[in-house]
């Protein structure tokens, strides 16, 4: 696998890094979540976290990761508004519920407050599978009527969609990185993800592919083929239909413990069966 170099990745020279002062602003709004987008975030391996918001960009609001709370947050977050206006960038985490008693932030419905803060946004993410497409807050009956985060977006608001359940840490990491030193939003595809981590499938780029080839399969997750690394497609790897960078980037993900894909950083993945049971060949 291809080591990861975050600064190629993302088109950043060297002299670029030296010449950045100013952090990028951003303003987190958490919707109906669990919080793993953020907890993905905190977790990236290159820059990490912490040289991430020590150097790169300036976190103005998280109800998870600020420090303050209560009206003062509330009151710090409005006039991010008006000081960088058309500067910051907001971030979005979770299921929008299409009714204002599931969710208020500060006697705002969640809603109201994405569509205020969008307003003079540079440009708005949606961080995570619930905001990008729904997610499991949308999945089953969706008791709370929730949708995506284009929902209440203006069309002409830039929005990127970083996908997965969690996203990738250091795709999170690289797209805010990309606005903070290209000024904008990095390239994005027809479903409008960046391109460079989501230009091809998990099958693609996995370090199993070479036994699917061969048609070498495990038949469970405890025998002899899975113990020689075997291609897990009978198992229902949904690697093949996903697009993802959690291979092609050089650091261990999920798939490195084991597992199946369960296709997470596409629309509609909760309900599109179970995640482990045997295909038929």
């Amino acid at each position: 696998m291809p080591q990861y170099n975050w600064l190629e990745t993302i088109n950043v020279t060297e002299e670029m890094l030296e010449k950045a002062d100013n952090r990028l602003p951003v303003i987190w709004i958490s919707a109906l979540d669990c919080t793993g987008c953020k907890e993905a975030f905190t977790r990236s391996f290159e820059p990490t976290a912490l040289d991430t918001l020590l150097n790169f960009i300036s976190l103005e609001y998280s109800k998870l990761l600020s420090v303050a709370g209560g009206f003062q947050v509330e009151e710090h977050k409005e006039s991010i508004f008006e000081k960088y206006k058309g500067e910051f960038v907001l971030a979005v985490e979770g299921g929008i519920p299409g009714s204002d008693e599931f969710l208020m932030i500060a006697d705002k419905s969640v809603s109201e407050e994405i569509i205020e803060a969008s307003k003079n946004a540079k440009a708005v993410i949606a961080f995570g599978n619930c905001s990008a497409w729904g997610g499991i807050p949308a999945a089953g009956s969706n008791p709370t009527n929730s949708v995506d985060l284009r929902t209440f977006i203006p069309d002409d608001v830039p929005v990127a969609l970083v996908p997965g359940c969690p996203p990738i840490p250091e795709v999170i990491v690289g797209t805010l990185l990309h606005i903070q030193f290209h000024g904008g939003l990095p390239e994005l595809d027809k479903k409008l993800r960046p391109k460079v981590f989501y230009q091809a499938t998990v099958h693609m780029t996995c370090h199993r592919k070479a036994f699917f080839d061969q048609k070498l399969f495990a038949e469970s997750y405890d025998d002899e083929g899975a113990r020689k690394g075997y291609c897990l497609f009978k198992l229902g790897c949904k690697g093949p239909t996903a697009f993802n960078s959690c291979e092609s980037l050089g650091i261990d993900r999920c798939i490195a413990a084991g597992f199946t894909c369960i296709s997470c950083s596409e629309k509609g993945f909760w309900d599109k069966g179970t995640f482990c049971g045997k295909r038929k060949m």
